[in-house]
């Protein structure tokens, strides 16, 4: 794609060998090239945004320091890793990135080779360069391992339990925070950068090794020296933390003075162990309007690169998530137990309004969701009606706590399932195409799919009255059909809907697919119902329709193995109906990246390819 901003420089980097050819006084200006082609390109293309800008000094001084692709960099979660990717051959194509056919949303291992790790989701970093760590300990030549993760991931405890084994293993490694919220340290100032230089120099790590071997034989006194290192490194730095969990803290340090950033990644390039260094930026860094709206620029579709407005300011209909944020902040009003639960989501997930109005029932428990499960179990228990809010890729993370700590007790939680089937530009790591089948199977546990928004308030009511855990999964965006404020139509769980009569074929259709299944009932003369249960089915309906028809067609926007098409299989076999059953839902295999309407297409749920499989099915 064709830059309205010459870059001088930048125009000879394709790979991060030439970031090394570069003099240091040129790297300043490399990183204001990156920064502008990062705006410009994000800014006709939409994507993560706010994070990339933030981490353009990091991902220089990154590869000007380590020999990569040798060396590796894992990038956790991936928001941050686009000035990466221009770096490492992939300039060109970023004007494609989250596109069906371009660049992954993420770092992705088959797409390049300097992506160390396919990731997507938070806190797997450091456990990724820790087994890359140990794979090469005590090898001669072996490569450099890098993690860079953010305080929000770092608020994960997958990221804790890593930097406990790591550092108890003494592997050679680097993690480096990046921290974008100055929530740990917000003071950066020249005496800790001067500090961070001299302790992470090669010969003050020797002095201090040197000084604990003399120390070795006297258990006495080197105990009082270890206190008074703990409590004076306690008083300049924030790092005794890590320093007990056995790694070398670094920091914190100004995240964008790239010369600064190389010379202390130098220098600990040539210290053995575990090292962890706090880098401090500044999120949207070099773009007034991120830097001031880091919320909205966090991720962006399409906007004027001078202004930093969105392109199209035509008013959108209420999306699902919409619809659940004015149900949870319209049940709060008129019952005082209801909590609202989010690891880390709020605005993604609807809660932005209920935690400005009711903000002392509103709990962000940070990148964290299985404590999220467990302490909506613990707020049941004692009486409460804790409403998780939750995206349907992200419940994957919580499954051994929904099951022991809320199904198995059949606890009072509902379960606000945002993102389900497929959803689009983010690819393969955030689609909800799962969660149908992994939660069938769990006792005490009602799954409810609504087709349309209205159904969806209404469902949302029901899960929360009804007594036992409840999981209500919608998928990302508007779909079809509008929210009808006045509708209020009530939902009896475990009822389906018929929706239209017809001859011979039975489309049973659960959830966003129902609409789309429409037009194909009427082109085939099928009937046509709208489940809506997942668990339970209405076995009276399926019993009934099995008399008068000959195919059962199960239609979702899940897997098809284990799904909802699976639990009305194991019905008509246990209740030996004469009927023929054809399950159309998700394939095995991990579906690419594209809009959810490609994507869907792709996958041959489109409305022409589920019409054709039905015909093809019934033909055979």
């Amino acid at each position: 794609m064709k830059q309205q901003k010459t870059q001088k420089i930048l125009d000879s980097v394709n790979f991060p060998a030439d970031v090394r050819k570069l003099k240091r006084a040129n790297l300043p200006q490399l990183c204001q090239e990156v920064r502008n082609f990062l705006i410009e390109s994000v800014s006709q293309s939409g994507g993560h945004f706010g994070s990339s800008l933030g981490v353009v000094e990091l991902t220089v001084a990154l590869h000007r320091v380590f020999d990569t692709p040798k060396d590796k960099l894992i990038w956790d979660v991936g928001h941050q890793s686009y000035p990466h990717k221009i770096l490492t051959g992939r300039k060109e194509r970023l004007h494609t990135i989250r596109k069906k056919g371009g660049l992954a949303p993420f770092p992705k291992r088959e797409e390049s080779e300097y992506d160390a790790l396919s990731v997507g989701h938070a806190s797997t970093s450091i456990s990724a360069a820790a087994g890359m760590a140990m794979a090469h300990k005590n090898k001669k030549n072996a490569p450099q391992i890098v993690a860079v993760i953010g305080d929000g991931s770092l608020t994960g405890g997958m990221a804790f339990e890593a930097l406990n084994h790591a550092g108890e293993a003494k592997v050679d490694m680097l993690v480096i925070l990046n921290d974008n919220k100055m929530s740990i340290s917000p003071n950066v100032g020249g005496m800790r950068e001067y500090l961070t230089r001299l302790i992470s120099s090669p010969s003050y790590v020797r002095l201090r090794k040197r000084g604990r071997k003399m120390l070795n034989g006297v258990p006495v006194i080197q105990e009082i020296v270890r206190k008074a290192e703990v409590y004076t490194k306690g008083m300049i730095t924030p790092g005794t933390l890590f320093e007990e969990l056995g790694f070398g803290y670094y920091g914190p340090i100004d995240g964008h003075d790239v010369s600064n950033l190389v010379e202390v990644l130098t220098n600990l390039k040539k210290v053995r162990g575990p090292k962890f260094l706090h880098i401090i930026t500044k999120k949207g860094k070099g773009y007034a309007p991120a830097e001031q709206d880091r919320l909205s620029f966090h991720a962006v579709s399409p906007f004027d690169p001078v202004t930093g407005k969105k392109n199209d300011t035509q008013q959108k209909p209420l999306s699902y998530t919409d619809v659940f944020s004015a149900w949870v902040c319209d049940k709060a009003k008129t019952d005082k137990k209801l909590h609202a639960i989010t690891p880390a989501m709020c605005d993604g997930s609807g809660l932005t309004k209920f935690k400005e109005n009711f903000s002392k029932r509103y709990h962000d428990v940070g990148i964290a969701e299985q404590h999220a499960m467990t302490f909506a179990a613990g707020l049941a228990c004692a009486g409460e009606k804790p409403v998780v809010a939750i995206y349907s890729s992200f419940l994957q993370r919580a499954y051994d706590q929904l099951i022991h700590d809320v199904a198995m007790q059949n606890l009072n939680v509902l379960l606000a399932i945002d993102r389900a089937g497929i959803v689009g530009p983010d690819g393969a790591t955030h689609a909800g195409s799962f969660d149908l089948a992994f939660m069938r199977i769990i006792p005490n546990l009602v799954i409810l799919a609504p087709a349309d928004k209205n159904e969806c308030y209404a469902m949302l009511e029901a899960g929360f009255n009804h007594v036992g855990p409840v999981a209500v999964r919608y998928p990302r965006g508007v779909e079809a059909g509008e929210f009808d404020d006045g509708k209020r139509e009530k939902i009896e769980i475990g009822q389906a809907k018929l929706l239209r009569a017809g001859k011979q074929v039975v489309i049973l259709a659960f959830g966003a697919l129902v609409e789309r299944a429409k037009q194909v009932a009427e082109n085939l003369d099928a009937t046509l119902v709208n489940m809506r249960c997942v668990k339970p089915l209405d076995e009276k309906m399926l019993t009934e329709l099995a008399q008068t028809h000959k195919y059962f067609i199960t239609l979702e926007d899940n897997v098809i193995a284990g799904g909802a098409g699976s639990a009305v299989n194991e019905f008509v076999l246990n209740n030996k109906l004469a009927v023929q059953v054809k399950n159309i839902g998700l394939p095995d295999k991990n579906l690419e990246h594209g809009s959810r309407e490609e994507v869907l297409a792709d996958a041959g749920l489109s409305g022409e390819g589920i019409e054709q499989a039905i015909k093809e099915f019934i033909k055979s």
